[in-house]
């Protein structure tokens, strides 16, 4: 099982002024480990095929984590922001599930 240490998204709302809130991004740092990791080729309407990957990733959640694990938004692994499908909450461990590029 590969070791994994990266960054990970929270959309967190904060008030810029009295009445507007905004969704603006809180990055952390997290341990963990590299549980799945594949990657496959989707057709799409363009010249060259789309990359997904379909990869889990098992952290090890703080408080912050497990508080705001509804926030989460996307891992930043290989140098690219991936956005999160789903979360899998197995005490203390987060299992996030990786897919498509994050573009937010």
């Amino acid at each position: 099982m590969a070791k994994f240490y990266g960054c990970i998204g929270f959309a967190v709302t904060e008030e810029i002024r009295p009445g507007v809130w905004e969704e603006k991004i809180k990055e952390k740092n997290y341990f963990g480990d590299l549980i799945r990791n594949t990657k496959r080729y989707q057709t799409g309407d363009g010249l060259n095929d789309d990359v997904n990957i379909t990869n889990e990733i098992s952290i090890v959640a703080d408080p912050f984590a497990n508080e705001n694990s509804h926030a989460m938004r996307y891992v930043e692994f290989m140098s690219t922001k991936w956005k999160i499908n789903s979360i899998e909450v197995q005490y203390p461990r987060l299992i996030l599930s990786i897919g498509g590029v994050y573009n937010g």
